[in-house]
Protein backbone atom coordinates (compact mmCIF):
# COMPACT_ATOMS: atom_id res chain seq x y z
CA UNK A 1 0.00 0.00 0.00
CA UNK A 2 1.46 3.48 -1.14
CA UNK A 3 2.29 5.85 1.69
CA UNK A 4 1.06 9.19 1.56
CA UNK A 5 2.66 12.90 3.20
CA UNK A 6 0.42 14.52 4.72
CA UNK A 7 -0.84 17.95 3.17
CA UNK A 8 0.61 20.18 5.57
CA UNK A 9 3.80 18.05 5.15
CA UNK A 10 3.00 17.78 1.17
CA UNK A 11 2.03 21.20 1.17
CA UNK A 12 5.73 22.39 3.06
CA UNK A 13 7.92 19.74 0.69
CA UNK A 14 6.36 21.17 -2.95
CA UNK A 15 7.08 24.84 -1.53
CA UNK A 16 10.41 23.66 -0.73
CA UNK A 17 11.41 22.29 -3.80
CA UNK A 18 9.62 24.80 -5.63
CA UNK A 19 11.89 27.29 -3.86
CA UNK A 20 14.41 25.98 -3.70
CA UNK A 21 14.54 25.91 -7.57
CA UNK A 22 13.10 29.46 -8.32
CA UNK A 23 16.56 31.01 -6.00
CA UNK A 24 18.71 28.30 -7.97
CA UNK A 25 17.23 29.47 -11.50
CA UNK A 26 17.58 32.97 -10.41
CA UNK A 27 21.08 32.42 -8.93
CA UNK A 28 21.81 30.97 -12.48
CA UNK A 29 20.18 33.81 -14.32
CA UNK A 30 22.21 36.50 -12.05
CA UNK A 31 25.40 34.58 -12.74
CA UNK A 32 24.94 34.63 -16.90
CA UNK A 33 24.09 38.32 -16.85
CA UNK A 34 26.86 39.12 -14.78
CA UNK A 35 28.96 37.06 -17.39
CA UNK A 36 27.80 39.01 -19.97
CA UNK A 37 28.54 42.75 -18.49
CA UNK A 38 31.88 41.32 -18.12
CA UNK A 39 32.28 40.78 -22.12
CA UNK A 40 30.78 43.67 -22.69
CA UNK A 41 32.98 45.67 -20.49
CA UNK A 42 35.91 43.86 -21.79
CA UNK A 43 34.81 45.31 -25.46
CA UNK A 44 34.28 48.62 -23.95
CA UNK A 45 38.12 48.61 -22.96
CA UNK A 46 38.82 47.09 -25.91
CA UNK A 47 37.38 49.96 -28.16
CA UNK A 48 38.61 52.74 -26.24
CA UNK A 49 37.31 52.87 -22.81
CA UNK A 50 35.98 56.06 -21.69
CA UNK A 51 36.91 57.75 -24.67
CA UNK A 52 34.91 55.44 -26.75
CA UNK A 53 31.98 55.66 -24.27
CA UNK A 54 32.40 59.61 -24.58
CA UNK A 55 32.42 60.15 -28.79
CA UNK A 56 29.24 62.40 -29.06
CA UNK A 57 29.56 61.80 -32.95
CA UNK A 58 31.22 60.32 -35.85
CA UNK A 59 31.72 60.82 -39.23
CA UNK A 60 32.64 58.02 -41.86
CA UNK A 61 33.36 58.68 -45.45
CA UNK A 62 34.15 55.68 -47.94
CA UNK A 63 32.56 53.13 -50.10
CA UNK A 64 29.41 51.22 -49.92
CA UNK A 65 29.40 47.79 -52.30
CA UNK A 66 26.33 45.65 -53.31
CA UNK A 67 27.31 42.13 -53.95
CA UNK A 68 25.26 39.20 -54.79
CA UNK A 69 27.19 35.86 -55.29
CA UNK A 70 30.28 36.61 -54.72
CA UNK A 71 30.25 39.49 -57.33
CA UNK A 72 30.31 43.23 -57.07
CA UNK A 73 26.96 44.81 -58.80
CA UNK A 74 27.65 48.26 -57.79
CA UNK A 75 29.16 51.05 -55.74
CA UNK A 76 28.59 54.01 -54.33
CA UNK A 77 30.57 56.57 -51.92
CA UNK A 78 29.21 57.71 -49.10
CA UNK A 79 29.66 60.42 -46.02
CA UNK A 80 28.11 59.14 -42.65
CA UNK A 81 27.14 61.25 -40.16
CA UNK A 82 26.13 60.09 -36.52
CA UNK A 83 25.09 62.18 -33.55
CA UNK A 84 24.69 59.43 -30.58
CA UNK A 85 22.92 57.73 -30.54
CA UNK A 86 19.46 57.94 -32.79
CA UNK A 87 20.55 60.47 -35.52
CA UNK A 88 22.03 60.05 -38.61
CA UNK A 89 22.40 61.46 -42.43
CA UNK A 90 23.99 59.29 -44.70
CA UNK A 91 24.53 60.69 -48.40
CA UNK A 92 25.72 58.63 -51.16
CA UNK A 93 26.90 59.23 -54.42
CA UNK A 94 27.05 57.21 -57.93
CA UNK A 95 27.70 58.63 -61.04
CA UNK A 96 26.40 62.26 -61.02
CA UNK A 97 23.46 60.77 -59.07
CA UNK A 98 23.04 62.02 -55.15
CA UNK A 99 20.97 59.89 -52.31
CA UNK A 100 20.25 61.54 -48.73
CA UNK A 101 18.82 59.44 -46.13
CA UNK A 102 18.59 61.37 -43.07
CA UNK A 103 16.87 60.22 -39.63
CA UNK A 104 16.37 61.33 -36.13
CA UNK A 105 14.66 59.26 -33.64
CA UNK A 106 11.05 58.49 -34.78
CA UNK A 107 10.88 60.63 -37.83
CA UNK A 108 13.15 60.47 -41.23
CA UNK A 109 13.19 61.53 -45.05
CA UNK A 110 14.61 60.61 -47.99
CA UNK A 111 16.26 62.99 -51.02
CA UNK A 112 16.05 61.08 -54.60
CA UNK A 113 18.61 62.80 -56.32
CA UNK A 114 17.37 61.04 -59.76
CA UNK A 115 13.91 62.25 -59.06
CA UNK A 116 14.69 65.64 -57.39
CA UNK A 117 12.21 64.88 -54.77
CA UNK A 118 12.05 64.64 -51.12
CA UNK A 119 10.19 62.13 -49.43
CA UNK A 120 8.87 61.91 -45.70
CA UNK A 121 10.01 57.98 -44.75
CA UNK A 122 7.32 55.72 -44.55
CA UNK A 123 6.73 53.80 -41.14
CA UNK A 124 8.27 50.58 -42.59
CA UNK A 125 11.57 52.80 -43.22
CA UNK A 126 11.80 54.50 -39.83
CA UNK A 127 11.61 51.33 -37.95
CA UNK A 128 14.09 49.73 -40.16
CA UNK A 129 16.27 52.57 -38.64
CA UNK A 130 15.19 51.71 -35.55
CA UNK A 131 16.07 47.99 -36.06
CA UNK A 132 19.36 48.73 -36.99
CA UNK A 133 20.18 51.10 -33.80
CA UNK A 134 19.12 47.82 -32.19
CA UNK A 135 21.54 45.65 -33.55
CA UNK A 136 24.33 47.83 -33.39
CA UNK A 137 27.86 47.38 -31.77
CA UNK A 138 27.28 51.33 -30.32
CA UNK A 139 24.06 50.34 -29.02
CA UNK A 140 24.74 46.68 -27.15
CA UNK A 141 28.76 48.52 -25.95
CA UNK A 142 26.93 52.04 -25.11
CA UNK A 143 24.17 50.64 -22.89
CA UNK A 144 21.54 52.43 -24.92
CA UNK A 145 19.72 49.14 -25.07
CA UNK A 146 18.74 50.11 -21.28
CA UNK A 147 16.28 52.72 -21.77
CA UNK A 148 14.21 50.06 -23.63
CA UNK A 149 14.06 47.83 -20.77
CA UNK A 150 15.77 44.95 -22.99
CA UNK A 151 17.54 41.80 -21.00
CA UNK A 152 21.11 41.15 -21.33
CA UNK A 153 22.55 37.06 -20.86
CA UNK A 154 25.38 35.53 -21.65
CA UNK A 155 25.04 32.71 -24.56
CA UNK A 156 27.74 30.77 -24.54
CA UNK A 157 30.88 30.27 -26.38
CA UNK A 158 30.63 29.51 -30.00
CA UNK A 159 33.02 28.35 -33.01
CA UNK A 160 34.73 30.66 -34.80
CA UNK A 161 37.94 29.04 -36.36
CA UNK A 162 40.24 26.37 -35.85
CA UNK A 163 41.32 26.76 -32.06
CA UNK A 164 39.43 30.17 -31.11
CA UNK A 165 35.41 30.52 -29.73
CA UNK A 166 33.69 33.29 -29.71
CA UNK A 167 31.90 34.85 -26.26
CA UNK A 168 28.67 35.18 -27.12
CA UNK A 169 25.84 37.88 -25.64
CA UNK A 170 22.36 38.56 -26.83
CA UNK A 171 19.61 41.45 -26.42
CA UNK A 172 16.64 40.77 -26.16
CA UNK A 173 13.49 43.22 -26.17
CA UNK A 174 10.17 43.50 -24.46
CA UNK A 175 8.54 42.89 -27.98
CA UNK A 176 10.70 39.56 -28.53
CA UNK A 177 13.13 41.00 -31.47
CA UNK A 178 16.89 39.37 -30.12
CA UNK A 179 19.99 39.82 -31.39
CA UNK A 180 23.19 38.52 -30.57
CA UNK A 181 26.44 40.00 -30.72
CA UNK A 182 30.18 38.20 -30.91
CA UNK A 183 32.88 38.60 -29.22
CA UNK A 184 36.42 37.17 -29.93
CA UNK A 185 38.74 36.08 -26.70
CA UNK A 186 40.18 39.47 -26.79
CA UNK A 187 37.52 41.15 -26.50
CA UNK A 188 37.42 42.34 -30.32
CA UNK A 189 33.69 42.68 -31.58
CA UNK A 190 33.51 39.86 -34.40
CA UNK A 191 29.85 39.51 -35.52
CA UNK A 192 25.89 40.89 -35.05
CA UNK A 193 23.46 38.11 -35.69
CA UNK A 194 19.61 38.85 -35.87
CA UNK A 195 16.23 37.33 -37.37
CA UNK A 196 13.34 39.01 -39.70
CA UNK A 197 10.66 38.50 -41.90
CA UNK A 198 11.15 39.63 -45.54
CA UNK A 199 7.71 40.11 -47.49
CA UNK A 200 6.77 36.82 -48.18
CA UNK A 201 6.75 35.86 -44.18
CA UNK A 202 9.92 33.98 -44.57
CA UNK A 203 12.76 34.19 -41.93
CA UNK A 204 15.94 35.52 -42.69
CA UNK A 205 18.87 35.55 -40.77
CA UNK A 206 20.96 38.77 -40.94
CA UNK A 207 24.61 39.06 -39.92
CA UNK A 208 26.79 41.79 -39.58
CA UNK A 209 30.86 40.81 -39.76
CA UNK A 210 33.40 43.75 -38.27
CA UNK A 211 37.10 43.26 -39.74
CA UNK A 212 40.33 45.84 -40.10
CA UNK A 213 40.13 47.98 -36.76
CA UNK A 214 41.51 51.11 -36.69
CA UNK A 215 42.95 53.30 -33.96
CA UNK A 216 41.12 56.92 -34.66
CA UNK A 217 41.69 59.63 -31.72
CA UNK A 218 42.30 56.67 -29.18
CA UNK A 219 39.18 54.79 -30.62
CA UNK A 220 39.39 51.40 -32.21
CA UNK A 221 36.50 51.56 -35.08
CA UNK A 222 35.56 48.89 -37.55
CA UNK A 223 37.02 49.55 -40.92
CA UNK A 224 35.47 46.53 -42.96
CA UNK A 225 31.62 45.59 -42.25
CA UNK A 226 30.34 42.56 -44.35
CA UNK A 227 26.53 42.45 -44.38
CA UNK A 228 25.12 38.83 -45.01
CA UNK A 229 21.78 37.47 -45.24
CA UNK A 230 21.09 33.47 -45.11
CA UNK A 231 24.80 33.45 -45.47
CA UNK A 232 25.19 35.28 -48.38
CA UNK A 233 27.16 38.45 -48.41
CA UNK A 234 24.98 41.24 -49.83
CA UNK A 235 27.21 44.62 -49.04
CA UNK A 236 30.31 45.99 -47.87
CA UNK A 237 30.71 49.29 -46.27
CA UNK A 238 34.50 50.08 -46.76
CA UNK A 239 35.59 53.19 -44.16
CA UNK A 240 38.24 55.25 -45.74
CA UNK A 241 38.41 57.60 -43.04
CA UNK A 242 36.84 57.98 -39.06
CA UNK A 243 36.66 61.12 -37.60
CA UNK A 244 34.80 61.13 -34.01
CA UNK A 245 33.90 64.65 -31.90
CA UNK A 246 33.59 67.08 -34.79
CA UNK A 247 30.97 69.92 -34.06
CA UNK A 248 27.43 68.61 -36.07
CA UNK A 249 24.91 70.79 -36.22
CA UNK A 250 21.02 69.61 -35.63
CA UNK A 251 19.54 72.05 -39.20
CA UNK A 252 21.39 68.90 -40.84
CA UNK A 253 18.61 66.53 -40.06
CA UNK A 254 16.05 68.65 -39.99
CA UNK A 255 13.88 68.11 -43.59
CA UNK A 256 15.24 71.18 -46.07
CA UNK A 257 12.79 73.40 -47.72
CA UNK A 258 13.97 72.57 -51.00
CA UNK A 259 16.12 70.30 -53.29
CA UNK A 260 18.78 73.38 -53.53
CA UNK A 261 19.83 72.98 -50.19
CA UNK A 262 21.54 69.66 -50.63
CA UNK A 263 23.15 69.87 -53.79
CA UNK A 264 26.09 71.17 -51.82
CA UNK A 265 27.99 68.73 -50.13
CA UNK A 266 28.06 68.74 -46.15
CA UNK A 267 31.22 70.41 -45.07
CA UNK A 268 32.72 69.93 -41.38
Amino acid sequence: MRKFLPSFLFLFTFTFIISSFTHFAFAQTNKQDEKAEVVIKRAVEKLGGEKYLQAKSQIGRGKFSVLRDGALLSFQTFVDVIVFPDKERTEFKSGGSKTVQTNAGETGWIFDGEAQIINIQTKEQTENFKRGIRTSLDNVLRGVWRKENAALSYVGKRQASLGKRNDVVKLTYADGFTVEFEFSAEGVPMKSIYKRRNPDNEEVIEEDRYAQFVDVQGIKTPFIVDHFSNNQQTSRINYESVEFNKTVPNSIFAKPSSTKELKKDLKF
